[in-house]
């Protein structure tokens, strides 16, 4: 019989290798987008021809590659947010409010789920008017993004309510500027000293 560390580990290395297949999947899309746009481009421009499906293969890599992008920055804790008032509590403050932010992110996830299934199975039969292919498969990622941010935003819950996150850990958005804000009284000995010379 397998211990938990053990069966932890091996669970940890799956998810590991589905994140990386989702960022080589990003990769081949976005490459797969310059070639149909610049190829589209340059048969336009040079031979007065062009790539039929170019423009809307190339708007449906785009949401995939958009959705995908989200889930990679929500597994690491990437998105930008505004943590002006979080900051100034405690830290029993803050555990609340991300809390209360994860369980909201899980409910609108789920909505996300809901919708995108149903929208999904509304047009597994409708064909897009390009490519010919089902207007499913464009509909579909909304399930592939919700069906992994839901676990991954409760195993962000359970950590949280269970005490397991660490204290920087507990404002779980990124800044717009990754740069530390400068002392201002820094900022004036500088400017004075400038002027001296």
């Amino acid at each position: 019989m397998s211990s938990p560390n053990a069966s932890a580990s091996a669970l940890g290395r799956l998810v590991d290798a589905y994140f990386r297949f989702l960022k080589v999947a990003i990769a081949i899309l976005l490459m797969l987008m310059v070639v149909l746009v610049f190829g589209n481009v340059a048969l336009r421009y040079g031979f007065n021809s062009s790539i039929t499906v170019s423009e809307e293969v190339s708007r449906w890599f785009f949401v995939w590659m958009t959705f995908l992008g989200a889930l990679i920055a929500l597994r690491e804790h990437g998105h930008i947010g505004v943590d002006a008032l979080v900051s100034r509590f405690g830290p029993f403050g803050k555990r609340v409010c991300l809390a209360i932010s994860q369980a909201l992110m899980i409910y609108v996830c789920w909505l996300l789920l809901k919708g995108s299934w149903a929208q999904t199975m509304i047009n597994m039969s409708v064909q897009a008017p390009s490519s010919g292919w089902s207007m499913g498969y464009f509909y579909g990622v909304g399930l592939v993004f919700a069906g992994t941010a839901i676990p991954l935003l409760l195993y962000d819950l359970f950590r949280t309510v269970s005490g397991r996150v660490g204290e920087h850990e507990l404002i779980a958005v990124k800044g717009s500027d990754d740069q530390p804000h400068a002392d201002p009284s820094e900022s004036e000995s500088g400017a004075a000293g400038a002027a001296k010379r």
